[in-house]
C-alpha cells in the first residue's frame, strides 16, 4: 500500500472521516460560493449528522457544469488554480475542472495509490499513453508515478511503432493506457514481429477511461502476457485514479476518504440495495477547485462489498463498470449496451479486436449491422450466421453481422468508436 494507515482505516473510522470531510467541503462551498450553496435547497454543514444524509441534497447533472461553464461552481479564486483540465465531451459547452495545488497533490496521493495496488514501485519503468493535454489521464499517470518515484516514459498518444521501440529498449515493465490501446499495440506488434514475451519486460497494464469487457481483458493478458488492472475516474471528479481494483481482482476499490459512493436507481434516483446494479452518484470530500456534491456519473455498477479485502484494503468495492447510461442502444424497442456485443463478439478467437456497430432506418425500419474482422477464413458466412444467432440469443434482436478483412475498419488514435448511429 501506498498510504497503509488511510487504505487500511476500520469502517467506523473511515465514516466517521467521511462525515468530518463532507461538513468541511460544504462549508467551504457556503463560504466560497453563495450561487453554488444556494443550488444545495437549504441543508448546511450543520444538518449533516450521518452518511444518509446525502440524500437531503439535489444530484447534480454534466448540464448544471456546463451551464456555470468556466468557473460558475469553482470553490477558490482563478488565482489558486495552478492548471485544469477539460471533459472529453466532443459536443456542446466544454467542462473545465480547475485544480488548486492541494488538488493535485490530492490526485498525485490517489495515483500513487492506484499504481501501489497494481504492484507498482520505484523500481518500475511505467510508459503512459494517454494524451498530455486537456484530457486528463496523461498528468495523472504522471503524478502518481512521480509520487512513487518510477521512471516515467511520458510519450502520450499515438506513435505505436515507437511505443513498441521504447518498451524493448527503455526496459518498461508498466503500461498506462486507454483501454483499447493495448489492442492495437497487439495488433501492430503482430505486423512487425514483435514478441512481447521476448521483446519487452511488461508485467503490468493499468487500463481505464473506457468501459472494458472480461473478454477484451482476457485478451490482452493472454496476448501481452501481463496482468491488467482496472482504474477508473473522470474529469469531472478531478481525473483518473477514483479507485481500481487490488491483485485480488474482486472489485474496484474506491477512495472513500476522498470520495463517497451511491448507487442509486436508473429512474428515481433512490438508493438500491449493495450489490443490485445502479448508477454510480459520487460526491468529492477533499476537492477544493470544483467540489461536486451528488454528481450523477451516468457509469452503471453496483457495490461488491464493503468489507475488507483479502490485500488489507478496507474501502468500498464496486464492479467493474458494464456501460454508461447515455451509450445505452434502443433498436426496435429493445435497450442493449456495446459491452455486451462485445462479449459475444471476442469470445471467438478468431474474430478480431476491432467491431463497429452500425444502426440505420431503411422505410421506417431500424437496422443493425455490425461489421468484425477475421483473418484467414475460409467459411465467413458460417462464422457471421453464428454470431448473429448468438447475439440474437443474448439481445432478442437480430443482427446483420458482416466479416471484413483485418485493416478495413479505422483505427482512431483516442478511445475506440464502437457505434455509429445513423438515425440521428
Amino acid at each position: 500500500m501506498y498510504q497503509p494507515e488511510l487504505e487500511s482505516l476500520s469502517r467506523i473510522e473511515l465514516e466517521a472521516l467521511q462525515i468530518h470531510r463532507l461538513r468541511a467541503t460544504l462549508r467551504r462551498i457556503c463560504a466560497d460560493n453563495p450561487r453554488y450553496a444556494q443550488r444545495l435547497n437549504g441543508p448546511g454543514p450543520d444538518d449533516v449528522h450521518s452518511l444518509d444524509d446525502i440524500r437531503r441534497f439535489p444530484f447534480m447533472h454534466k448540464e448544471d457544469l456546463r451551464q456555470n461553464y468556466p468557473f460558475g461552481l469553482a470553490c477558490a479564486p482563478q488565482k489558486d488554480f495552478v492548471r485544469m483540465h477539460m471533459s472529453s465531451g466532443t459536443t456542446g459547452t466544454p467542462i473545465i475542472c480547475p485544480h488548486t495545488a492541494n488538488d493535485v497533490k490530492q490526485w498525485s496521493e490517489i495515483m500513487a495509490r492506484c499504481l501501489a495496488a497494481a504492484g507498482v514501485t520505484r523500481e518500475d519503468v511505467i510508459q503512459i499513453t494517454p494524451s498530455f493535454g486537456l484530457f486528463n489521464g496523461g498528468f495523472g499517470f504522471h503524478y502518481g508515478a512521480s509520487a512513487i518515484g518510477a521512471m516515467i516514459v511520458p510519450i502520450g498518444a499515438g506513435r505505436t511503432p515507437l511505443q513498441l521501440q521504447f518498451m524493448r529498449d527503455l526496459g518498461s515493465t508498466a503500461l498506462a493506457a486507454i483501454a483499447s490501446y493495448p489492442l492495437r499495440l497487439i495488433e501492430v506488434a503482430a505486423q512487425e514481429g514483435f514478441d512481447f514475451r521476448r521483446d519487452a519486460r511488461l508485467r503490468v497494464g493499468i487500463l481505464g477511461a473506457e468501459i472494458w469487457s472480461d473478454e477484451i481483458r482476457r485478451r490482452i493478458e493472454e496476448r501481452m502476457g501481463i496482468e491488467t488492472f482496472d482504474i477508473i475516474g473522470m474529469t469531472e471528479t478531478a481525473g483518473v485514479g477514483m479507485g481500481i481494483d487490488c491483485a485480488e481482482h474482486d472489485g474496484i476499490h474506491v477512495w472513500e476518504d476522498h470520495y463517497l459512493i451511491e448507487i442509486v436507481d436508473l429512474d428515481d434516483g433512490e438508493p438500491v440495495p449493495d450489490g443490485e446494479p445502479g448508477e454510480m452518484v459520487v460526491t468529492t470530500l477533499t476537492r477544493e477547485g470544483l467540489p461536486l456534491i451528488r454528481f450523477r456519473t451516468h457509469d452503471l455498477t453496483r457495490i461488491v462489498s464493503r468489507e475488507p479485502c483479502r490485500c488489507g484494503r478496507t474501502s468500498l468495492r464496486v464492479d467493474r463498470l458494464s456501460g454508461r447510461t447515455d451509450d445505452m442502444i434502443k433498436v426496435k424497442g429493445i435497450n442493449f449496451y456495446p459491452k455486451q456485443v462485445e462479449s459475444v463478439l471476442l469470445r471467438h478467437a478468431e474474430v478480431g479486436n476491432d467491431y463497429r456497430i452500425v444502426i440505420d432506418r431503411l422505410e421506417g425500419a431500424d437496422r443493425m449491422t455490425i461489421d468484425v474482422e477475421a483473418r484467414g477464413l475460409p467459411w465467413p458466412e458460417e462464422l457471421s450466421r453464428q454470431l448473429s444467432d448468438e447475439l440474437f440469443s443474448m439481445l432478442g434482436l437480430r443482427a446483420e453481422v458482416s466479416i471484413l478483412h483485418p485493416g478495413e475498419l479505422p483505427r482512431p488514435e483516442g478511445k475506440a468508436v464502437r457505434v455509429q448511429d445513423r438515425r440521428k
